[in-house]
């Protein structure tokens, strides 16, 4: 143990907590037929990607990201469903409720996964393995679904530790272990070895985390730069010391749509622009956020990508706010008549919902007028309500990232 003043706290005080398959699961929780076959939540349209996949499609090389044509190649007798991302909101809301029954001090990293302080449980649980075999029963009982523990001492362990329990399984990192776990893994497992970093170690001979703990730390330093060589020095020898940063929701939401066919013009892109962010402030409202910031990606027919970003005045969840923040930066992006392959909008510095925010003059008939339409939505289907611009339009877009 180790202790903070009079009280003890467990060596491995830190859980990273990662719901499996969240799309799949939530799925298949309103449709129990699902279980146990192979379920892939994708985008439906020629160009749709995978956002999820059960692990039975997995074991068939079907993987997020992946162009649902190559998945349907892989895996053609799965059940292929489009993403419902106002369910996962809810969920999600839901998971999040089970983790602040066990403690406050929990750090969202998206809609399915957080790192939880559970330092103050050491009164109640009598090892850090009975407090997540807790958590794991907490969230089957009250939402359904299952979740991959890991603990550990730190962030980097913890998240490792629930990689290496899944699925539906927990991790636990001895204090004295993180060599032993941590040196056999890949170094690609490490947060910050990208594709450029990964080849810049592997000339230096690295394929393992093991092999980056026995090179000098000026060495690295010399060859990455003083500030990531120093970084991946420190995470090779199990050092982390991030503590775990509570009352903040999920850093970000996003969709994205790559078309069936590249579009060209304004006027197609705007219209898109307002779908995409219709189904952004279906997942704020859902999540019970705002965003302060959005963001916007344009992908061309080439492949290139640029992106802008704008910080607004007010935090904002309406697709009318969000729409009259993406047009604008649109006109920043100057896409002219270059075809594009995807566009995308991110929310990003998400705050609760209910905090106070500042009164505009102009008043909030649109989040009213909203509301009301998701009302209707969740009652009658999503269809039931449309706006005029998209009743003609090409239907449910193919599919957006998940986060």
């Amino acid at each position: 143990m180790v202790t903070v003043g009079i009280v003890e706290r467990f060596a491995e005080h830190i859980a990273h907590v990662d719901m499996d398959a969240f799309f799949v699961e939530v799925e298949r929780r309103r449709r129990p037929e699902l279980k146990g076959a192979a379920v892939v939540v994708a985008g439906l349209g020629g160009r749709g990607v995978v956002t999820s996949a059960s692990y039975e499609a997995r074991r068939l090389g079907v993987g997020s990201g992946m162009p649902t044509v190559h998945a349907r190649r892989l895996c053609p007798r799965a059940h292929y469903l489009p993403p419902d991302h106002r369910a996962y909101g809810a969920a999600s809301a839901e998971v999040f409720g089970v983790f602040a029954d066990f403690t406050p001090c929990v750090e969202p990293v998206s809609v399915d996964e957080a790192f939880l302080d559970i330092s103050g449980l050491r009164l109640r649980y009598s090892s850090p393995e009975e407090v997540g075999r807790a958590l794991r029963a907490a969230l089957r009982e009250r939402t359904g679904l299952p979740a991959s523990v890991g603990l550990a001492g730190n962030k980097l362990l913890a998240k490792l530790a629930s990689r290496a329990a899944k699925p539906d399984g927990l991790r636990l990192v001895s204090n004295g272990e993180e060599a032993a776990f941590l040196h056999p893994l890949p170094v690609r497992a490490l947060w910050g070895v990208g594709e450029a970093t990964h080849a810049r170690l592997e000339e230096l001979g690295v394929r393992t985390v093991g092999d980056l703990a026995a090179l000098p730390r000026d060495l690295l330093e010399r060859r990455l730069g003083r500030a990531l060589g120093g970084h991946l020095s420190d995470l090779a020898q199990g050092r982390d010391e991030r503590p775990v940063e509570a009352g903040g929701p999920a850093r970000s939401l996003s969709v994205e749509e790559t078309f069936a066919a590249d579009l060209a013009g304004r006027a197609a892109l705007e219209e898109e622009l307002l779908r995409l962010a219709d189904r952004l402030a279906e997942r704020l409202q859902a999540a019970g956020v705002v965003a302060r910031t959005l963001s916007l990606k344009v992908r061309f027919a080439d492949f290139a990508t640029i992106s802008r970003s704008h910080t607004l005045p007010e935090a904002v969840d309406t697709a009318h706010d969000l729409y009259r923040a993406a047009r604008a930066l649109l006109g920043r992006a100057a896409v002219g008549p270059r075809p594009v392959r995807l566009l995308g909008l991110a929310g990003e510095g998400l705050e609760a919902a209910a905090a106070p925010r500042q009164l505009g003059l102009e008043g909030h008939r649109w989040g009213s007028v909203e509301a009301a339409v998701g009302r209707a939505r969740a009652r009658f289907g999503r269809d039931a309500v449309r706006r005029a611009r998209l009743a003609k339009g090409r239907g449910e877009p193919p599919g957006a990232m998940e986060e």
